[in-house]
């Protein structure tokens, strides 16, 4: 089945154009990169107003601000899941991790069994969290000029390191189970049935006991995402960090221009009734 996922925003200062460029780099990832690694088939389309949304669709909601706690993924009172999106520096990486995530577990209930980088505590249940290991800036790439997210492939959980072997998009992961700066990693110990993280927001990695999971919570993911800060996502990303996408958008803009230009003539050129 094709999944259709909907950008919306309903931030100031983004225009349906750069709504349209950042979805058409999303769908671009999800076909060309996304889609074969992990078998999914999606569409990601944007629209100017939240009730032009498709019934079916898992929109993602761009807002000007959001509650720290609110940031990520959700599932609505049916069960369906949407993503909610801070309109702050770098914003559209941050769609991209959002829309991956969404289609790789898109009830934010998936987990792999595997062993535990946490010594001594055997095997736990991974969340399904494609991007987060990897979610630094530093580590996206840019399609059609627009910064996107690396994300792990399914060998991600393999038990051991093979050079052969790709684990995220971009190769910035090099090993299985690996966090990278500015990434993180969740899981569930069976034992203690509380939900684990090992986290490197500052100079060092560091595990992190989130306590037994709520009882109501209808998504694993959605608990951990209200108790995971992201600084890039609630902050923006660095101006140093978009420097090259930035570059990259203006050139591919100028070529557009003058692709477009080029066109124009032509289409002037042609008889008219």
């Amino acid at each position: 089945m094709v999944v259709y996922v909907a950008l919306v925003s309903l931030a100031q200062g983004i225009s349906q154009s750069t709504l349209n460029r950042v979805a058409g780099a999303v769908q671009k990832q999800v076909l060309r990169d996304f889609g074969p690694i992990w078998g999914i088939e999606a569409t990601v389309d944007s629209y100017p107003r939240l009730q032009d949304v498709p019934l079916g669709a898992w929109p993602i909601i761009i807002l000007e601000d959001i509650g720290d706690q609110a940031l990520g993924f959700h599932v609505d009172r049916h069960g369906q899941p949407y993503a909610l999106v801070k309109h702050a520096a770098g914003w559209p990486q941050t769609v991209s991790h959002e829309a991956l995530e969404m289609l790789a577990d898109p009830f934010g209930n998936r987990v792999v069994a595997a062993e535990s980088v946490k010594p001594g505590q055997g095997r736990v249940r991974y969340l399904v969290e494609v991007c987060d290991p990897s979610e630094d800036a530093d580590y996206g790439y840019t399609v059609n000029g627009v910064l996107v997210s690396d994300f792990y492939t399914p060998h991600f959980f393999d038990p051991v390191k093979n050079p052969a072997v790709r684990y995220s998009f971009t190769g910035a992961i090099t090993a299985p189970r690996t966090v990278l700066r500015g990434g993180y990693l969740s899981w569930l110990d069976p034992v203690s049935q509380h939900m684990w993280q090992q986290v490197w927001f500052g100079a060092r990695k560091q595990f992190r006991d989130l306590g037994p999971v709520d009882a109501k919570a209808r998504a694993l993911r959605g608990e951990v995402d209200r108790q995971t800060q992201r600084e890039e996502i609630i902050k923006g990303v660095p101006a140093a960090k978009l420097k090259h996408s930035v570059a990259s958008g203006k050139s591919i803009e100028r070529s557009s221009a003058a692709w477009a230009k080029a066109l124009q003539k032509e289409i002037e050129k042609l008889p008219q009734r």
